[in-house]
């Protein structure tokens, strides 16, 4: 009789243990929203290595899906979302704006500015293209968003995600992770996005316009455009300059000649590495059970219209501004998509579309001039939006 009760309590014991560590696995806490999320980040993952796009930030980001959406129980300080655990500390790099400016300062350590600088009145490119950006904020607010919000969904048609991370852990912390992955998505698929509203709105002969060649650019001209570059900018919008300062920064460590190690770590390892930390936080941070939310949808949404009309903005402005030009003097308005500052992708898309035109002409070396304008256009819009929002 002994026996049998000892021998039920331990089966009792063992059942028991059992339930308890099924309650602990990801099977007992697996929502059907969790699959889908985890869905999503394997085609991040998938679009990085098939098509190449943006695999730097997709595969991070994509992992970073799937590792956030792996359900678990609540309590073991392992979620992005608990204090104290890993993924909550270095995502704190995130939501208190540590990783963007770092992200500029590399950015600004491995750009050649020689480009804008050769031909300044391409400057006024990347500004228009920002237009997706105020033309956003405009919608969100029609739609419902609050100001704070509103601000922080629309630096998404700058088409930079470190701006747009600083920007809404700013504005809507809570809105971070939708802000994010939206934003670095339309980064990724630049390709696809820009050409067809790069052909509705120019004509076949507008397309096949030749540019001057570039001047050359001097050295002194280069180490002396980031101190004038911050001057600028940052007195006009002081609440820039995390961005800003860190990327006219990293450009005269490039340019000085005489801080090269400094510029090859801003530029290489300490970029990746802060790189890896930003996108596989803002993966991890896309929890199926805050993330799947009709804000968030309505994001992706917005972010999109953002991204088409700062494409369309940057080359209706230059068949615009070609109307003031003369004939030799002209912009290919196919250079038009470049404001946005997805660097280098939409520069190289401005080359691929022109050459399936004509396929000795050469746009990339012009491209590159607004492209690093949208660069600099895009934190500047940040900071006048962080000055009246914040």
């Amino acid at each position: 009789m002994i026996t049998l009760q000892a021998s039920s309590a331990f089966f009792d014991f063992v059942k028991s243990q059992m339930v308890q560590f099924f309650e602990y696995t990801a099977f007992a806490n697996f929502t059907w929203g969790h699959l889908l999320m985890i869905c999503i980040g394997l085609a991040f993952v998938a679009m990085a290595i098939i098509k190449e796009y943006e695999p730097l930030l997709l595969i991070p980001i994509g992992f970073g899906i799937i590792i956030g959406n792996i359900p678990f129980f609540p309590g073991l300080s392992i979620g992005i979302y608990e204090n104290n655990s890993v993924l909550n500390i270095l995502y704190h790099g995130v939501r208190n704006g540590w990783y963007p400016p770092l992200i500029f300062l590399g950015i600004g350590a491995m750009t050649d500015f020689s480009a804008l600088i050769s031909n300044p009145k391409l400057m006024l490119i990347g500004a228009a293209a920002q237009l997706g950006i105020f033309g956003a904020y405009a919608i969100a607010l029609l739609v419902g968003f609050t100001p704070a919000e509103a601000g922080a969904i629309g630096i998404i048609g700058g088409a930079d995600g470190p701006t747009a991370i600083f920007t809404a852990s700013k504005l809507a912390p809570d809105l971070l992770g939708a802000v994010a992955v939206s934003a670095y998505s339309y980064m990724a698929l630049v390709p696809v996005i820009q050409p067809p509203v790069m052909r509705l709105f120019t004509t076949h002969k507008e397309r096949l316009i030749r540019m001057r060649p570039p001047r050359q650019v001097s050295r002194t001209e280069k180490i002396f455009f980031p101190m004038i570059g911050i001057l600028l900018t940052c007195f006009i919008v002081p609440s820039g300059l995390p961005l800003l300062g860190m990327l006219f920064f990293g450009n005269l460590l490039k340019e000085s000649g005489v801080t090269k190690r400094l510029a090859t770590t801003a530029s290489g390892p300490m970029i990746d590495i802060v790189t890896i930390l930003i996108g596989l936080t803002v993966g991890a941070s896309t929890q199926a059970t805050t993330f799947l939310t009709a804000k968030s949808i309505g994001i992706f949404g917005l972010g999109a219209i953002s991204f088409i009309i700062a494409t369309a903005g940057g080359v209706l402005f230059v068949k615009f501004f070609n109307l003031f030009l003369k004939e030799g003097n002209k912009i290919n308005p196919l250079i038009g998509n470049a404001g946005v500052s997805a660097v280098p992708d939409s520069a190289r898309v401005s080359q691929v579309v022109g050459q399936e035109y004509d396929r000795t002409n050469h746009l990339l070396m012009h491209a590159m001039g607004p492209n690093v304008a949208g660069v600099i256009g895009s934190a500047v819009a940040a900071g006048i939006l962080l000055s009246f929002l914040y």
